[in-house]
């Protein structure tokens, strides 16, 4: 019966309201509302909007994705929910509203790592992981090279994370430098588009050969990009040749490391998931040397990079396909949540059942 299940995921972590329905490994609809354009004159995500844009999109939603799949509420076994990492508010809200109709329909509820919920939109265009896989997870506040196995029951092994800024930040912030508009990514990637990737010589941080050949660090690059444009003070600021230079750098970095780690743990896949991997030049470039290496690239469908409630259901689906055990009705957030199980247990649940 439980392999049979219609799964609800919901998302909340950030500025995105999502809804997704899954049902053994089959997409069945999703729905986002974003709340970015409200945070895009403050130049970043503002939590106390992001909780009330939760609030007033979560019912919608929900009822766009039960719409979409022609599926009445009744027919949803399961409700998976993101319970970290995130904004505390925003985390608070999707996870009432998931709480509230898991126990108005008496199905079990999963709480969800939001960054396993990246790993598991891929399955969703491109079927089940290969055991074992080197993913790449690349957004907005991480950048992480991780050994995956069976994702609903293994520990996720993480071979290298961001020492600082991960890359999606260090689009964020740059761009803000360079007078480009709120968000960072995209707006970095449309103004490459015409500009020379050779023309700032910019740092490949931790690629020498004494640094951690799998650990990130944009910090530095993110400094050098913002003295590169203080240098040009009194003149018109090359953007697209400034922003092409850092989109190949970081690209390069990200690229480079995620091939040493397939190379040196002998897998033969790289899944690249996250908001970066909608960048055209990561996906590219990681096209490109995975071709040249005979390594096998997995990359989500761009709809389903950036955050959203199908990749939350995707791993409730293999939550509930592998037998796992729901969460108490009592599971509550962890915002700074660490990726040890694509099943999340907050860390002073965890302490006290040791």
């Amino acid at each position: 019966m439980a392999a049979g299940r219609v799964v609800l995921g919901i998302e909340s972590s950030c500025d995105e309201t999502g809804a997704g329905i899954v049902s053994q490994g089959r997409l069945l609809a999703h729905a986002v509302a974003s709340s970015m354009d409200e945070h895009a004159r403050f130049g970043g995500v503002v939590p106390e909007i992001a909780a009330r844009a939760h609030l007033h999109s979560f019912t919608p939603v929900v009822r766009h994705a039960l719409d979409q799949a022609g599926l009445k509420l009744s027919d949803i076994g399961a409700v998976a929910v993101t319970t970290g990492p995130g904004l505390s508010g925003a985390l608070q809200v999707g996870l009432a509203g998931a709480r509230t109709l898991a126990y108005g329909l008496d199905v079990p509820l999963y709480g969800v790592h939001h960054l396993a919920g990246h790993v598991a939109a891929d399955t969703l265009e491109h079927g089940p992981l290969p055991d074992p896989c080197v993913v790449l997870i690349v957004s907005g506040g991480h950048t992480s090279l991780l050994l995956v196995r069976d994702l609903a029951r293994d520990p996720i092994v993480h071979l290298g994370d961001t020492l600082d800024d991960a890359a999606g930040e260090c689009f964020d912030k740059v761009a803000r430098v360079f007078g480009l508009p709120y968000p960072g990514g995209p707006a970095i990637d449309r103004a490459a588009r015409s500009g020379d990737p050779r023309a700032v010589a910019f740092p490949r941080p931790l690629t020498g050969p004494k640094d951690d050949p799998y650990a990130f660090s944009f910090s530095g690059l993110k400094t050098a990009a913002a003295r590169w444009a203080e240098g040009h003070a009194g003149r018109d600021l090359p953007v697209a040749d400034g922003a092409a230079s850092l989109q190949e750098a970081v690209a390069d970095v990200l690229t480079r490391k995620a091939l040493a780690a397939c190379r040196d743990h002998g897998v033969g896949t790289l899944v690249v998931v996250g908001g970066v991997a909608a960048n055209s030049r990561v996906r590219s470039l990681a096209e490109e040397r995975c071709a040249a290496a005979g390594l096998r690239l997995r990359v989500p469908p761009m709809t389903l990079c950036t955050d959203n409630g199908a990749m939350i259901a995707a791993v409730g689906d293999l939550l509930v396909r592998s037998g796992a055990q729901p969460a108490p009705w009592d599971v509550s957030i962890d915002p700074s949540a660490p990726l040890a199980y694509a099943a999340l247990q907050p860390r002073a649940a965890t302490a006290r059942a040791a």
